[in-house]
């Protein structure tokens, strides 16, 4: 069973960047779609990007598109997510998530969450 732990949220101003990491123990990725879903306040939880391990193909959802970047450190076990130009509707908790062989933009695909990262963007 694989375990996750996401690092790297804080404050940071619109218009800024921050990076996200989330690093999986117990097992490698390999075989995963892993995935950065969000949840602010009061809202459900919602898809932000996905990549596959193997191969590398990438999904987005529309309002991150050309400013969040998912990537893979396959020495570190590690999955990035790239945010630059930050607007403060990012502002969330994000999580990162696992499923085997297939993007899930929906939260009850995902199989194996960890406990997430808060994103505040001030504006």
């Amino acid at each position: 069973q694989v375990q996750l732990v996401e690092s790297g949220g804080g404050l940071v101003q619109a218009g800024g960047s921050l990076r996200l990491s989330c690093v999986a123990s117990g097992r490698t990725f390999f075989g995963y779609v892993i995935h950065w879903f969000r949840q602010a306040p009061g809202k459900e939880r919602e898809f932000v990007a996905a990549i596959a391990w193997t191969g590398g193909v990438t999904d987005y959802e529309d309002s991150v598109k050309g400013r969040f970047t998912i990537s893979t450190n396959d020495a570190r076990n590690t999955v990035y997510l790239q945010m630059d130009s930050v607007r403060p509707e990012d502002t969330a908790v994000y999580y990162c998530g696992v499923q085997r062989g297939v993007v899930s933009t929906r939260p009850a695909g995902v199989e194996t969450w960890g406990k997430g990262t808060q994103v505040t963007v001030s504006s």
